[in-house]
């Protein structure tokens, strides 16, 4: 109540307020308090951005025990292995952290890593990392949003269990290869904006090339893909005609449907990574010709092998 002594709640209420970016005196007004209150509880017991909830409160009860010791707060789970568990959990965050994941959220995320198939609920993240609600919570928001976490009710009670699903990597994996395509496509619009022989063009194109490969590689084996197999099929027989084709006598010839033909011819337009080193070329208005990407030579190159 207004003028007593802080509660649990209200300690989880300032930290929350805190990591939101509030003032004391908003925090004040909020809970009915001194400004006086909310600043000596953050001096005592930290600094506004490292105020821990859980911290505070056993403070406080070992003041109203007067200086009885509490037992200190355990990180990770009991068991004999937990020291060198808690130091994995430091480790392996740093790790990540180093990759650009914030160090938060990455503490949350292998401390889900470690534990067993029912995860954790965020009072649990709460107790075993000594952080606040608000930074568990944005940290959960986090690992959400890449779909590195899987949300699941708590049996017998209200709240939501946070765990790391079986197929977490795989996600992970594809949602990467569908990014990599994404740049490869946006690099390839810029070669058209700024023009191939620009400084700009160059670099996209080669931007292009290199994510569209990564794509491609990431993605699986090009055969496992029955349009791209044809792409290649075509690129083969355009070759081997050493002629410009149109797409009716490609389909004569390889004994296809046209409509499989021009999805083949489509592919190679959209994704010209697929027939690298060679490149799609179109002679006149409804031929094609096999050529190969003048970009794999230099100049210098190409006036040596045809002096």
């Amino acid at each position: 109540m207004p003028g007593g002594r802080l509660t649990e709640e209200d300690r989880e209420r300032i930290a929350a307020w805190l990591a939101d970016g509030l003032g004391y005196a908003e925090i004040a007004r909020r809970l009915g308090r001194p400004t006086s209150t909310i600043s000596r509880e953050v001096a005592r017991n930290g600094v506004p951005g490292d105020y821990l909830a859980g911290h505070a409160q056993e403070a406080a009860g070992r003041r109203a025990r007067r200086g009885k010791p509490a037992r200190p707060p355990k990180i990770v789970p009991d068991g004999p292995s937990a020291a060198a568990a808690s130091a994995f959990v430091d480790e392996f965050a740093a790790l990540l952290a180093a990759t650009g994941l914030a160090r938060m959220t990455a503490r949350v995320f292998v401390s889900l890593l470690v534990v067993d198939a029912a995860g954790l609920t965020s009072a649990d993240l709460v107790h075993r990392l000594q952080v606040s609600p608000a930074s568990v919570s944005k940290s959960i928001g986090h690992l959400a949003a890449m779909e590195l976490v899987v949300r699941r009710p708590d049996p017998g009670g209200r709240r939501e269990r946070y765990a790391i699903d079986d197929d977490v990597w795989l996600r992970a994996w594809q949602a990467d290869t569908g990014a990599h395509g994404d740049i490869a496509t946006a690099a390839r619009r810029g070669i058209d904006i700024f023009g191939p022989d620009s400084a700009a063009g160059g670099r996209l194109d080669r931007m292009g090339r290199f994510f569209g490969r990564l794509s491609e590689h990431m993605g699986g084996s090009a055969l496992a893909d029955p349009v791209v197999d044809d792409a290649l099929t075509i690129v083969a027989a355009l070759v081997h005609a050493a002629r410009p084709m149109r797409p009716t006598a490609l389909a004569t010839a390889l004994g296809w449907p046209p409509d499989r033909v021009a999805a083949a011819l489509e592919l190679i337009a959209a994704r010209p990574e697929i027939a690298d080193p060679l490149m799609l070329r179109t002679a006149g208005r409804t031929a094609y010709a096999i050529t190969v990407r003048p970009d794999r030579l230099t100049a210098t190159q190409q006036t040596a092998l045809h002096p």
